[in-house]
């Protein structure tokens, strides 16, 4: 039995997130579907961190394990001939050791976008979240620098987590703009539920000037989501990455170069 590493991008406006429902359309449920195909057997993929609804992936990791044999290029190329158009496998290789997508991950990456600007997006309206009122990305960015380190995240976590803890540590959060666009790039061992979308939100009441630049200090201390800002819009997030220790081979996202020497896995 060998056990295959995939990296996926998927477009996650038509998905009911990424976890196996049933009579729903899944990433997962696509992703098992295709490969099934091309192994000649069931297939059931375990991914580095599940998406809700709406969410997309620049690069989700995934692995399964099967008896058949194939050419690492032909899971690529053959599950891609039998995937939708809105789910790619952007690379294959063989699990080094104990590998494993969800388990041996050391840290994650997202990244929000906001397009900033008076008029929605016709051709971007399921892959960003729009707001009409400018934003400063520059205070977006001083206010977020708080949240980095080892912190009590019940201010921005969604009432039905049902994580054991609200602590996290985050490794690295930086909001910068590009164009019309305001982007929210931030790494963690973990997170809990909606957490980057409720950080964006409340990110983004300081961007208008609702908030001051320090109200983020003021949100980690009460440890009250009903005092936090709003959960930002699905359609804006995207996982961006895994990070996984360096003897696994899996090539790893340049903002990864950001984390801590000392960064470790979460347990």
């Amino acid at each position: 039995m060998a056990r295959i590493v995939l990296g996926i991008e998927y477009d996650g406006s038509d998905f009911n997130g990424w976890q196996r429902q049933s009579e729903q359309r899944t990433v997962q449920c696509v992703l098992e579907a295709a490969l099934a195909k091309i192994a000649n057997h069931p297939v059931t993929v375990v991914c580095a961190g599940r998406t809700d609804t709406g969410v997309h992936a620049l690069e989700q990791v995934v692995h399964f394990d099967t008896d058949s044999v194939r050419d690492l290029q032909a899971w690529v190329m053959g599950g891609n001939s039998q995937l939708p158009g809105d789910v790619r496998i952007l690379w294959a290789r063989p699990a080094l050791g104990d590998f494993h997508a969800r388990f041996s991950a050391i840290a994650r990456f997202y990244r929000y976008i906001i397009l900033n600007r008076k008029v929605k997006s016709a051709l971007r309206r399921n892959q960003v979240t729009w707001c009409y009122f400018p934003l400063d990305a520059e205070k977006m960015h001083q206010a977020a620098q708080a949240l980095i380190g080892e912190h009590d995240f019940s201010s921005f976590r969604a009432h039905s987590c049902q994580s054991v803890s609200p602590c996290r540590q985050v490794y690295f959060i930086d909001v910068y703009r590009q164009g019309d666009q305001v982007i929210m790039d931030i790494s963690a061992n973990a997170f809990v539920h909606h957490m980057v979308r409720n950080i964006a939100g409340s990110l983004m009441e300081i961007g208008q000037g609702k908030q001051p630049v320090d109200w983020t200090n003021h949100l980690l201390a009460v440890k009250d989501r009903t005092q936090a800002g709003m959960t930002a819009p699905a359609e804006g997030l995207y996982l961006g990455g895994v990070f996984y220790p360096p003897h696994y081979h899996i090539e790893k996202h340049p903002l990864f170069n950001k984390l801590p020497t000392d960064a470790r896995r979460f347990d």
